[in-house]
């Protein structure tokens, strides 16, 4: 008499992905395996892994998402998603995708627009770099009455910036853009009351560790130009001093080494109270200033 294999459960299934994520080297291993078989369910989440009915597609579904993930794929661009403070939005391969330790950023520019409605005023705000969006879609979605503009020079973010504001209901203005431009924006010359930026700062010479970030963040959002990386960053000052209204406030992103430097070009640029915050795991990661 032969016997079937009984069919594994899902918390089998996961078990093993888990182990097999780990023996790669994947940071997360447990929450990346069920996050892929959720999403290889078609579910946004696992609440529970037992008493769930399994298809018949599951098993290879499965499979393919794992190994992919096991060759340090990153893990947004396999669920096409990504959480960014309250926002679900959509990620695809060739534009930079967001980052926890970013929410900090987006926080500090919310509170300096904030203070602008709360004096009566529509506040203006300009994201340089906006990447996939998280950012200015933060701000639009959580600031009152406010204008948001956000600029990248890479059409693809831009048009996944447009998709995200679609997708999660925010109005904002997108556009094609170089920070290093000294034209762009022209027409709102000292007329933005808020001006963030995570633009690409790594220097040429610190080539990230993480496979996920080396091999699948595109190189024009991670290499900031010139032997420090701070020539667009640079630019992103310029441009602040440009457009900021008197008192209009100014955050960045940075690295944690360039932490002085970014302070020093926001000194010699002009700009005054300026102090560097920590993102979530208490490093320096930005600077914050006013006009």
């Amino acid at each position: 008499m032969t016997h079937e294999r009984p069919t594994a459960s899902l918390r089998e299934y996961v078990a093993g992905a888990t182990a097999l994520l780990a023996e790669a080297g994947v940071p997360s291993p447990g929450h990346d395996a069920r996050a892929l078989a959720a999403h290889a369910l078609g579910r946004d989440r696992l609440e529970y892994l037992v008493g769930v009915d399994l298809p018949d597609t599951f098993a290879a579904a499965f499979a393919e998402l794992v190994e992919r993930r096991r060759r340090r794929e990153p893990l947004q661009h396999l669920l096409g998603r990504t959480t960014f403070r309250h926002l679900d939005l959509l990620v695809r391969p060739g534009v930079f995708v967001p980052r926890p330790e970013t929410e900090v950023v987006a926080q500090h520019a919310i509170d300096a627009a904030r203070e602008v409605a709360r004096a009566g005023r529509a506040p203006v705000v300009v994201d340089l770099c906006c990447g996939a969006g998280g950012i200015a879609l933060a701000l639009a979605t959580e600031v009152e009455r406010v204008r948001v503009l956000a600029v990248d020079a890479s059409p693809e973010a831009v048009a996944l910036t447009r998709a995200n504001a679609e997708r999660v209901g925010a109005d904002l203005e997108v556009l094609v853009g170089d920070v290093r431009d000294v034209e762009l924006l022209a027409a709102l010359d000292g007329a933005v009351d808020v001006l963030v930026a995570n633009p690409p700062y790594i220097p040429p010479d610190a080539v990230p560790v993480d496979p996920e970030v080396r091999d699948h963040d595109p190189q024009l959002a991670l290499y900031g130009g010139g032997a420090d990386g701070l020539e667009v960053p640079r630019a992103v000052v310029r441009g602040a001093v440009r457009l900021l209204r008197p008192a209009g406030v100014f955050v960045m992103e940075h690295a944690e080494v360039q932490a002085a430097a970014a302070r020093q070009a926001a000194l010699a640029a002009g700009l005054r109270e300026v102090t560097s915050f920590d993102d979530l795991t208490g490093r320096p990661r930005g600077v914050r200033a006013v006009r």
